[in-house]
């Protein structure tokens, strides 16, 4: 489902995904119909604009995670032009299901957004470097101070949803390079052994979250 309160977005997004073979079972334009088609159709993803009716300011976020509390582990996609700090952490550290966080004029590849739709939709997680710089300018001391420039970029790369072999090809190391990097992001942000895809969701997640 698509929550954005611009008709031409909402119609562009919708066709766009229909060609994609992925359907849309409801377009909205506020967070109240959100929540109503989220209760009534329970789908499988939320594509979500942070600004909306009636003061455009965070109803977007407030309202997919008022959704996520109705339908836990639903997964949610922002998109929008802006980075609201206040509910962004909170969203996209808010455990089981998959989340992401795009801004509109950053986007300049459709295939690529259809696969972070797919990515977030399958319990992955896809955001934008550039919303994770905004995070971090908050100015709170967080784990990323324990990272070397390299892990950054990491990290950074791993925010995206790149595979180990993706990233490696990305910076031009081998294989085990990254494997090594990786294993100190997760060390350093305390993260348990567990799945390897759960961690790595965690890893963007809890640096955010502690940002």
């Amino acid at each position: 489902m698509i929550a954005e309160d611009s008709v031409l977005l909402r119609v562009g997004v919708t066709r766009l995904l229909a060609d994609e073979d992925i359907e849309t079972v409801a377009a909205v334009e506020n967070g109240d119909e959100l929540l109503l088609a989220v209760s009534e159709h329970r789908p499988d993803l939320a594509i979500v604009d942070v600004r909306m009716p009636p003061s455009f300011t965070d109803e977007g976020l407030r309202a997919a995670l008022r959704a996520r509390e109705e339908l836990p582990g639903l997964p949610v996609l922002v998109l929008s032009q802006y980075v609201e700090e206040r509910y962004a952490v909170e969203l996209l550290a808010g455990g089981a299901g998959g989340v992401g966080y795009l801004l509109k004029e950053r986007v300049a590849d459709v295939a690529e957004f259809v696969d972070a739709v797919r990515r977030v939709a399958a319990g992955g997680t896809c955001i934008d470097q550039e919303v994770i710089a905004q995070l971090m300018a908050r100015g709170r001391r967080n784990p990323i101070d324990l990272l070397t420039p390299r892990e950054r970029e990491v990290l950074g790369l791993m925010a995206q949803g790149l595979s180990n072999v993706a990233i490696a090809r990305s910076l031009t190391v081998s294989d085990g390079a990254v494997e090594k990097h990786v294993g100190n992001i997760f060390s350093k942000l305390g993260l348990e052994p567990s799945s390897e895809e759960h961690r790595r969701v965690r890893a963007v997640l809890t640096f955010l979250d502690r940002g």
